[in-house]
Order: C-alpha cells, then sequence, then structure tokens
C-alpha cells in the first residue's frame, strides 16, 4: 500500500473553511435547517404502514406501448 498524503486540502474545503471562519452563524443556521428538514423523529409502525402501501410500478413506463394496464 502507498503513502496517503492526509497533508492535501481540496480548494473547495479550504474555501468553505474561510467562509466559516468569517460567518461562524452559518453553524447554527446549518444545524437549525437539517433540524428542520432532516432529523425527524421516526415511527416504527408508519414507516411500515407507508412500506406496505406502495403499489408496485410497471417496467419502463416510458415505453411507446405503455398503455397503463
Amino acid at each position: 500500500m502507498g503513502v496517503v498524503d492526509s497533508g492535501y486540502v481540496s480548494d473547495h474545503t479550504r474555501w468553505m473553511n474561510e467562509q466559516l471562519e468569517k460567518n461562524p452563524q452559518w453553524v447554527a443556521d446549518q444545524k437549525a435547517g437539517r433540524a428542520l428538514w432532516w432529523d425527524k423523529p421516526q415511527d416504527v409502525e408508519t414507516t411500515a404502514r407507508n412500506a406496505e402501501s406502495k403499489v408496485a410500478q410497471k417496467p419502463y413506463p416510458y415505453d411507446i406501448n405503455f398503455f397503463g394496464e
């Protein structure tokens, strides 16, 4: 195995780190946005009910011979 250069930082990562240093409030904003949209408590019963109620999609619905049969 070769040696991994752990000192490399991409231009994008370097730019993001600079922006976060200039705007430390972004971290709190990111956490608030994530909590608003993604971090939700999961209910096992609801998840199971949703999985059971799915209707199987027919293969390749964009076929010109597909009439929704």
